[in-house]
């Protein structure tokens, strides 16, 4: 397990680096593959103590972050948090077959509003990434959604191998977009 720790707003500490690796260590029991883990921590208005963390492992994203008024223990919540997430993924993995056909790949831009607003010809992007979509089904989908703690998810359905999107609705239930036929 390949593990960064960065600090923002505070020194660095051995102590904390050494402790972030011991208590990531034990959640590499959940994924077989190599995983690449983020960590930063933070202190903000001199108070609060915030641990984050993002980890990548076979294609999938987790991110988890607590604030705490101690280090030690924001990064025990920290990790609990992500550690649930895996344990629910890797439930979930079981439940599912693998798919094997190819991911597309999705370009996405970051337009200013000004630029569209104002008409012109061609909007200024602000900001282009390109990234690759796995087909999955509808289940994972929303699993992958809110292990990112995002509010939609582009993919393509495993199925009908179609760009789909799951997205959630304010009254806290799932909804999702399929394009028709023409």
């Amino acid at each position: 397990m390949q593990i960064s720790v960065n600090f923002r707003h505070m020194e660095s500490s051995p102590a904390l680096k050494d402790y972030v690796e011991e208590k990531l260590s034990k959640v590499k029991k959940y994924i077989d593959e190599p995983v690449d883990a983020q960590v930063v921590l933070s202190v903000q208005k001199k108070i609060h103590q915030r641990a984050e963390v993002t980890m990548v492992a076979k294609g999938i994203t987790m991110k988890s972050a607590e604030e705490k008024d101690d280090m030690y223990a924001a990064i025990d919540l920290m990790v609990d948090k992500i550690d649930r997430q895996l344990k629910r993924y890797k439930e979930k993995l079981k439940r599912h077959k693998p798919t094997t056909a190819n991911a597309k790949q999705l370009q996405k831009s970051v337009l200013t509003a000004s630029s569209v607003d104002d008409g012109l010809a061609e909007p200024e992007i602000v900001r282009s990434h390109s990234f690759f979509v796995k087909p999955m089904s509808v289940e994972e989908a929303v699993m992958q959604m809110d292990l990112l703690d995002k509010s939609f998810l582009v993919f393509t359905d495993a199925r009908s191998e179609e760009m789909n999107v799951v997205y959630r609705r304010s009254d806290g239930n799932y909804g999702l977009i399929v394009p028709q036929g023409s």
